[in-house]
């Protein structure tokens, strides 16, 4: 039997498509306002493009693509925590947010209006830079690299903010040498309590090459140390050029760790057998801490070996916080920190552009955005 079409349906549907095509997203700029040039990554939350603006085309952006596909319930509150944070942050030593834009809502997108987070732009990733074998970092420059990442963390940190994916590929750095912690999409705001009562964070950020201890046993009562850890790992690639700590699941990440820094006991880490996951991994016992001793050929500086060492502690409240580490004689002893735009002016080409091809995908549980192949035979010379 013939059962005629609900117009009203049509008419919803058109009506809807009407209402949102003419909305106006209220201080955000159309997309048009900008010309996408290229792909240039990926984030923990949305792919990034490089970009430049129709109206002044000299002024160069990069431009972060909020992903909404799997959205029922509106704008994903990973992005909005990561523009909320970015709206209070202000350094020289932390990205800047510039603005969000909108694409408009039409038929052909499913009435879903897509955002972009608009950011200075920045010649260069730490990833992009240490996988290139012609970039040569001298130690005043390694020394600035290291200073501009503390500088960084301690202001975050002192603004109650956790980065929770420190990382290479995290680490930008401008033309001129000015470094920048990116990609706040893991971020979150941090609070001291009060005595007795705990946070209640989750343990499932940071990827699992940068990812400390305590967060391997599953310590959800965390604060700043996390990304201290983060930092110090970034530090010893400095040298090495790898990441050194390169495991494939939890349970060898942290026997990778054991072997660098020692077993993990009480003795060493007080109270360390209350955490949730301390009785359910296999730790390797009688390991000695070598830190200095497998860093040290390519370190070959006793007061950058005694910081790393101070880093890449296990025990979290004894890890040196970033204003202690910034006063450490590894940063005021010849040479000293100097200057990285002339290093980098001999490197014109961008090095996500260098990278582009062979970046990839990656969330808060995987290893890394370069390849393995990359890193073939590291963990052999390390350890």
């Amino acid at each position: 039997m013939y059962e005629p079409r609900d117009k009203s349906h049509e008419m919803n549907l058109k009506e809807k498509e009407k209402y949102l095509a003419n909305f106006q997203f209220p201080f955000c700029a159309d997309i048009s306002k900008y010309e996408r040039l290229a792909k240039i990554g990926q984030g923990t939350f949305g792919e990034v493009y490089k970009a430049k603006e129709r109206a002044n085309p000299q002024k160069i952006v990069a431009m972060k693509k909020v992903l909404m596909e799997n959205e029922t319930e509106g704008f994903p509150i990973t992005a909005l925590r990561e523009i909320k944070i970015l709206q209070k942050l202000r350094h020289e030593n932390v990205v800047s947010l510039m603005e969000v834009c909108h694409s408009q809502a039409l038929s052909q997108n499913k009435c879903l209006a897509t955002f972009y987070l608009m950011f200075e732009f920045c010649e260069h990733d730490l990833a992009g830079l240490l996988s290139n074998t012609n970039v040569k970092f001298s130690f005043g420059e390694i020394k600035k690299v290291m200073q501009q990442l503390l500088n960084g963390l301690y202001y975050i940190h002192s603004n109650g903010i956790l980065h929770r994916d420190m990382k290479t590929a995290n680490v930008l750095i401008t033309k001129n040498g000015v470094l920048k912690l990116a990609d706040f999409g893991l971020a979150r705001a941090f609070s001291a309590l009060k005595i007795g009562t705990k946070n209640r964070y989750t343990n499932r950020v940071v990827t699992l090459w940068y990812r400390p201890p305590e967060l391997l046993l599953g310590e959800r009562n965390y604060g700043p140390p996390i990304d201290i850890w983060g930092a110090g790992c970034i530090m010893a690639e400095m040298w090495t050029r790898s990441p050194i700590l390169q495991g494939n699941t939890e349970q060898t990440q942290i026997n990778l760790i054991s072997q660098l820094c020692g077993s993990i006991t009480p003795a060493v880490w007080p109270n360390v057998e209350k955490l949730e996951a301390y009785n359910k991994m296999e730790l390797l016992q009688q390991q000695k801490r070598k830190v200095k001793d497998r860093l040290k050929p390519y370190m070959k500086d006793a007061s950058a070996c005694d910081l790393l060492d101070k880093l890449l502690v296990l025990n979290p409240s004894d890890r040196l916080d970033a204003n202690s580490a910034l006063d450490h004689d590894f940063f005021w002893s010849d040479p000293m920190p100097c200057d990285l735009g002339k290093m980098l002016s001999e490197h014109s080409r961008s090095m996500f552009e260098f990278l582009a091809p062979s970046k990839q995908s990656r969330g808060p549980n995987q290893v890394s955005t370069a390849s393995g192949a990359q890193y073939k035979g590291y963990q052999d010379r390390i350890f």
